[in-house]
């Protein structure tokens, strides 16, 4: 399992990159080999706004289907459309296929977010690395 340094993570196995007042969001490594092959990925719209915690995308998996839940409120600046018609770039490389990129409404919400090593801690019973 792959988890960057770089990064804050959610429980839930979102991951954020902050870049000044900026963010990209997507979902880990974890996440993606939990779900299986993805087969589809519906992404929010440029300028829809939402609040830490809230639903702005669901990941279509051959296992199963999931919200994806924002790690901090925002206004969406910018979408992966790559996404919509290959969805299978998030197994291929969950942190460079950043789903939505955000600007930042309150950045107090990134202060309970997970640290790299803190994330590993939460999943290494979840994915084992080579399974």
């Amino acid at each position: 399992m792959l988890v960057l340094e770089n990064l804050l993570y959610t429980k839930n196995h979102e991951w954020i990159r902050v870049e000044e007042d900026k963010a990209y969001i997507g979902v880990t490594d974890c996440a993606q080999k939990l779900l299986g092959d993805i087969v589809f990925v519906d992404l929010p719209s440029e300028d829809d706004e939402f609040s830490k915690g809230e639903a702005f995308s669901t990941i279509e998996s051959v296992k199963a289907a999931e919200d994806i839940f924002m790690p901090a409120s925002g206004n969406v600046l910018q979408v992966n459309e790559e996404l919509t018609d290959n969805p299978i770039l998030v197994n291929e490389n969950a942190y460079d296929a950043w789903m939505i990129c955000v600007e930042l409404s309150n950045k107090d919400d990134l202060k309970d977010l997970l640290k790299a090593e803190e994330y590993e801690e939460l999943c290494k019973d979840l994915c084992k690395e080579g399974e």
